[in-house]
């Protein structure tokens, strides 16, 4: 099975991020949020590989949620204030 890549592959992140962010500019978010998707939907036909995209869902869905946590096992972030 083809494996999500999500080691840096990107050739001039930096330059990607900026092109990224100038195909917005100047845009309201109505029209930010519909290149957004047009985009994932280009990109999703190109990879083509279903199982593949499924990671990418679950990737992003747990981006930002950390599985190495500092927190004791149950303990919520509030909790541990």
């Amino acid at each position: 099975m083809t494996m999500l890549i999500t080691d840096p592959n990107i050739a001039d992140p930096d330059g990607f991020y900026a092109e990224l962010l100038a195909l917005h500019e100047g845009r309201d978010k109505h029209r930010s949020d519909a290149i957004n998707a047009r985009l994932v939907l280009i990109l999703a036909n190109h990879i083509g590989d279903r199982a593949v995209l499924r990671q990418a869902f679950d990737f992003a869905a747990d981006a930002g949620h950390s599985t190495d946590s500092h927190q004791p096992s149950g303990e919520t972030e509030k909790e541990s204030r």
